[in-house]
């Protein structure tokens, strides 16, 4: 049988998280030969290597070492040295997931190489093209060969775009998948108890954004607003390294030391986070996955961000987009059992990764369809039409 080489592309910390149920379920495919590669875009320890021992991922078979930088000189530099891998050990597919510089660059390196690439996460779209994440997902769909999108909404802006119908293919959820791969040691872990939160009533919070946490004017506002809201429900507030130094740089840190009921804590690894998640009232966010995984629980969620990529946690899910000045009256409204419950979108059920192997062997093996393949939705003319209205 004709084996396939696949590199399978993780670069920050959302990236481990899809790649890991993908590497799992290929790991164990007989047609397939896989490649490990992490860029270095994070290498914080808290925001790197401790995703890959949380999730169980074996280490990189190739580290390209790229570190930070700006934008041009991180995608710059990861194209550099990925084109040089390639040339080394050419793959017959290129994975890469998500939205970060390094989705891009390693598309673009595919790209000219004539090999073909494969978006985990396509047709999400914000409609923002000041946000750096918008960019890469419009020039990584552009440039894939395969799509693989979570939601209806995905299709229908991918199909508006003009990609051909055959391309796309509705896998769902890849974060799911991570939760429910990490389910049990996730419920084991014992964040919540060493916080001492078991059993109470408590508030998640992240945020990393530029537009919130680069300057003083939004980030003294958000402060504020959560330690107003820290009088109404205890938070927890694991902090960045981004927002950490921006926190410091201009002196709120010692607001934020003084204020009762908030504690703030070093960033944690995937399964210590997602316990704490797991038992919250809500969650106070920017991030993209966390809305994704509190429709999937249930739980509400603030977003605070003016647009979002994922609008089907709103349509469907529980969550919704605040201001600032926004953030009390909704904890009130959540606070008094007026938020809406949502539910579970379809194929948001922990067998993406299976969906995604599944289509991988029928493209580029011609192999006869597989059972989990039957559950994959391609874009349907419907879709299609709705998109270019």
């Amino acid at each position: 049988m004709q084996r396939l080489r696949i590199d399978l592309i993780a670069a920050a910390r959302p990236n481990f998280m899809k790649v890991a149920p993908l590497f799992h379920v290929l790991h164990e495919q007989p047609w397939c030969r896989l490649r490990l590669v992490h860029t270095g875009q994070h290498y914080d320890q808290n925001m790197s290597e401790a995703f890959f021992r949380d999730l169980k991922l074996p280490p990189p078979d190739l580290h390209l070492g790229v570190g930070s930088g700006s934008h041009a000189k991180q995608t710059a530099d990861v194209m550099l040295a990925y084109e040089e891998a390639c040339a080394a050990d050419r793959p017959d597919l290129v994975v890469v997931v998500g939205d970060v510089n390094s989705t891009m660059a390693c598309a673009l390196v595919g790209a000219k190489l004539h090999i073909p690439i494969a978006h985990l996460e396509a047709g999400l779209r914000s409609g923002d093209r000041r946000m750096p994440e918008e960019i890469n997902r419009l020039v990584t769909d552009t440039l894939a060969d395969i799509l693989w999108t979570p939601s209806p909404d995905a299709d229908e802006h991918l199909a508006a775009e003009g990609v051909p119908p055959e391309k796309i293919t509705r896998v769902g959820n890849i974060m799911i998948d991570s939760y429910e791969l990490m389910r049990e040691r996730i419920d084991a872990s014992g964040e919540r108890r060493r916080l001492g939160l078991e059993n109470h009533a408590y508030a998640v919070v992240t945020l990393h954004r530029p537009s919130n946490v680069d300057t003083p004017t939004p980030l003294t506002a958000l402060v504020d607003q959560l330690i107003r809201m820290a009088a109404r429900l205890p938070l927890v507030f694991p902090v960045h390294p981004r927002t950490r130094k921006n926190l410091e740089a201009f002196g709120l840190c010692s607001k934020l030391a003084d204020a009762p009921n908030l504690q703030v804590i070093e960033p944690l690894g995937y399964v210590d986070f997602m316990n704490l998640v797991c038992g919250a009232h809500l969650a106070i966010t920017d991030s993209g996955g966390i809305q994704e995984e509190t429709t999937y629980l249930g739980i509400p969620c603030l977003t605070l961000r003016t647009t979002t990529e994922r609008p089907i946690t709103i349509t469907e899910g529980t969550n919704r987009l605040v201001t600032a000045a926004g953030l009390v009256p909704a904890v009130d409204e959540i606070l008094a059992g007026r938020w809406p419950q949502g539910r579970k979108p379809r194929l948001w059920d922990g067998h993406t990764a299976a969906r995604v192997a599944a289509d991988i062997r029928r493209r580029l093996l011609r192999a006869p369809p597989h059972v989990a393949e039957a559950t994959a939705v391609p874009a349907t003319a419907h879709q299609r039409t709705r998109g270019n209205a």
